[in-house]
Order: structure tokens, then C-alpha cells, then sequence
């Protein structure tokens, strides 16, 4: 399982994930894939810019009950398993280059619904974030309005037309190692109220 820089590997492997993508793509107008925090939405970069923004973090329902995962030594791991929510925004001052770096990154991520292992620990600077055979699903998620409201209010502006998708069940292992209690050597039973 991922240890604890899973978010951020996540998130600079979508980012990473389309900036490949756009440099193999000849046809596309110049632009830049940046993460983005709610700050940055308020006034994004000038130029053309498709920004990756992390806007929640929820537990896992699809893999909550998982059980404790056993070390390479042995030990007895916990684990949590998070759902990253990220909306994908273009952003320039052309209407008609916003649209079509849409409708690009769309088809990007659609044609890569899972993120490899190899592509999640590019992230730099650490060992590998993520185990040799663990990958991280991405799907579209489609917000209500109230959800799309909640967003844009960060943004104290207009809405700009973006994607939202969700990184389903990032685990994260936990560095402590749970006592499994000693060997059991005798069994007794009794039962309260009943005889003994």
C-alpha cells in the first residue's frame, strides 16, 4: 500500500499525465498543467493553463472494511482508504482554446481510467510513494449544483467549465504496526449468567 504521500503523488500524476500527453500532441495551442489550491482559483495565471485542483478528500466507501495488511517483515498493518475529488479547469482568455483544452483533457483521462504505478512515483524527490503492483482508479464524477455552487464560491467568480473526477480508494498505510497480542495457549469457556 501508498504511504503517506499518496495525495501528492496522485495529484502530480494527473498533472504529469496530461502534460505527457499534451507534448505528444502536436495540434493542441501552448499551455501549462498546474496543480491548484483555492487560492488560485481566485485569480488564475495568465495565459493558457489547465489546472488540476484537489477541492475534497473523503474515507472510502467502495473499500472501507479491508482488514489489516500484513508487512514485508510480518507485522500487522492498518490501512485508510481515501477518494480524492479533483476538478480539471482550462483556463484562457479565448473561449474557443478553453473549449478545446476541455474537451482534450476529457478524452485524455477517459483514455487512461487507471493511473500505473509507474506514472504515480514520478512524484519526486521520495522512494516510491506506491507499491509495484498498486494503481489508483479515476473516474468522472458528476457534481450536483449545490456541489458546483460550493466549488465556484472558493473562486469568488464566474464558473469556468471544467471536469470533476475522483481517484477512488487511494490506500494509505499506516507506519505503526499493530500488536497482534500474544499466542494463545488455552481456551476457556464460560458464559455470564450460565454455569461455569
Amino acid at each position: 500500500m501508498a504511504t503517506n504521500g499518496a495525495v501528492a503523488a496522485t495529484s502530480a500524476a494527473i498533472a504529469a499525465l496530461l502534460e505527457g500527453e499534451a507534448q505528444r500532441d502536436s495540434t493542441l495551442p501552448r499551455f501549462t498543467v498546474s496543480l491548484y489550491q483555492a487560492e488560485q482559483l481566485q485569480k488564475p495565471a495568465d495565459g493558457v493553463v489547465v489546472s488540476v485542483y484537489l477541492y475534497r478528500v473523503n474515507l472510502s466507501v467502495t473499500r472501507r472494511d479491508r482488514g489489516l495488511r500484513t508487512a514485508a517483515d510480518g507485522t500487522y498493518l492498518a490501512s485508510i482508504p481515501l477518494d480524492l475529488h479533483y476538478l480539471v479547469t482550462p483556463w484562457s482568455a479565448n473561449a474557443d482554446v478553453a473549449h478545446r483544452l476541455l474537451g482534450w483533457a476529457v478524452s485524455v483521462l477517459n483514455d487512461t481510467p487507471v493511473l500505473p504505478t509507474h506514472l504515480l512515483n514520478l512524484f519526486p524527490g521520495q522512494r516510491p510513494v506506491f507499491g509495484d503492483h498498486e494503481q489508483v482508479e479515476l473516474v468522472w464524477e458528476p457534481l450536483s449544483l449545490q456541489d458546483l455552487y460550493d466549488v465556484w464560491q472558493v473562486a469568488s467568480q464566474r464558473a469556468a467549465p471544467s471536469a470533476s473526477y475522483v481517484a477512488r480508494s487511494v490506500v494509505i498505510d499506516s507506519q505503526v504496526a499493530v500488536d497482534e497480542g500474544g499466542l494463545v495457549r488455552s481456551r476457556e469457556f464460560q458464559y455470564a449468567g450460565g454455569p461455569t
